[in-house]
């Protein structure tokens, strides 16, 4: 089991001088990067692949970012940007030395509404056709996809780990996972840790952020509970620390972090990472 950051906490968006995070992130602990990548135009990955080499580090996911205008269920035109966009995410993983793309690629962030039962049907479909689309392209890569569900503000469509184990089914590609989070959980799963074992060899990643989307450890969640379900299911995967502060604007906004909730970005890094390593198996 590795650890992760994602770069979210420090970046937005990530670009070539984000970079220079990434000594400070190996002087913490971590055995590897999550970069979430807004625009893949705005990095050269030969030259962070490079940073990463020489700062010892490994970017073992990439985290897509659906915002408007990235709609698998949406306007045709909203469909091809996210295609689009995803397959260049599937591209740039390789260069960068993952094999994991992750995110909720199925819908933007933010597109909640309250559908008939036969709209719902049809933008199921259209989501699964798409997917596959997607999973056949990253299969070509080498690549796997993992669907992330979220809370109910942030999407009506994929909110709990049987919603996202069923679109899999519904597609029917082994290069579809699952990438599940503990913030997402503690609002939509009546267990947390009972999703995880049902995902079991599907679970692809596991974000790790606390019920208050501050540091692991220092929340409600029942973490004892949670790695002893990644236990149950021999999970081997990674496991990435994503929490958000004020410091990046753009980032706070669209995940409604109003106050600082931690001291200091720092402190969720450093001591989130202390708390997973004690529990890890």
């Amino acid at each position: 089991m590795k650890f992760g950051i994602n770069t979210y906490l420090f970046s937005s968006p990530f670009t070539n001088e984000s970079t220079s995070y990434f000594p400070q992130f190996k002087n913490w602990g971590f055995d590897f990067v999550e970069i979430a990548l807004e625009d893949p135009g705005d990095i050269d990955p030969e030259l962070v692949r490079k940073a990463l080499d020489d700062s010892g580090l490994e970017c073992r996911s990439v985290c897509a970012a659906t915002g408007p205008g990235r709609d698998l269920r949406g306007t045709r035109k909203e469909q091809v940007t996210s295609i689009e966009y995803v397959e260049a995410l599937i591209r740039i993983a390789p260069v960068l030395g993952s094999k994991l793309v992750v995110g909720p690629v199925y819908s933007a962030v933010g597109r909640a509404e309250f559908v008939p039962d036969d709209e719902r049907r049809k933008q199921w479909e259209l989501v699964a056709g798409n997917l596959k689309t997607l999973a056949d392209f990253a299969e070509k890569h080498g690549v796997k996809l993992a669907i992330e569900p979220l809370n109910r503000y942030e999407t009506d469509f994929i909110n709990t780990c049987d919603q996202a184990l069923r679109m899999i089914e519904t597609v029917g590609s082994d290069a579809l996972q699952v990438h599940l989070d503990t913030f997402h959980m503690n609002l939509e799963e009546k267990d947390p840790a009972l999703a995880i074992q049902r995902a079991g060899h599907r679970l692809g990643l596991l974000h790790a952020s606390g019920s208050d989307r501050g540091t692991p450890g220092g929340d409600q969640i029942n973490w004892d509970r949670i790695f002893a379900a990644l236990d149950h299911i021999h999970y081997q995967g990674d496991i990435v620390i994503e929490s958000f502060t004020p410091d990046v604007k753009v980032i706070a906004k669209a995940a409604s972090i109003w106050r600082q909730v931690e001291p200091s970005r720092e402190a969720i890094a450093v001591e989130g990472l202390r708390f997973l390593r004690s529990l890890a198996f």
